[in-house]
């Protein structure tokens, strides 16, 4: 498996930007979704969303465009990605950028889902992503789930 997909739990990987090449190197790793939380245009040169859905899907990998720009994460976002992940999110890898903003909507989904803030922040942080900074909307997340 490439360096470049990186661990954040069992069954979900984050990454930088992918290319057509590196979807067909995740078929092979046999990840079954790819999430992408780049919006089109958002740098010159960047390959579009539609031509990594084609590639995705020719590996026969399903494919979710969750783009997530300046404003950050939504309930939409989190929303988005679950229903994804319930279609198709056996083993899964989300991308952006850098796999910050992918990192992110992740950990906002689990918290969501009730898991420990602390447990979600030291995940990340082991893959390389300090999300430190996010404890508070993953408190609110864990605390509304509570309340559910």
């Amino acid at each position: 498996m490439p360096d470049k997909f990186t661990s954040l739990r069992p069954g979900f990987s984050v990454a930088p930007q992918l290319s057509a090449a590196d979807i067909a190197e995740a078929a092979e790793a046999g990840y079954t979704l790819i999430v992408n939380n780049r919006p089109d245009g958002e740098m010159l040169g960047q390959p579009k969303s539609a031509d990594l859905e084609a590639a995705a899907r020719a590996a026969g990998i399903a494919y979710a465009h969750i783009p997530v720009d300046r404003r950050g994460v939504s309930m939409s976002h989190i929303s988005a990605l679950k229903n994804a992940l319930a279609e198709a999110g056996e083993k899964t890898l989300a991308f952006c950028r850098s796999g910050t903003r992918s990192t992110v909507v992740q950990a906002y989904l689990a918290a969501s889902e009730g898991r420990d803030p602390d447990k979600i922040i030291a995940e990340a942080a082991e893959a390389g992503y300090d999300i430190a900074g996010q404890r508070p909307a993953l408190e609110a997340l864990k605390a509304a789930h509570q309340e559910d």
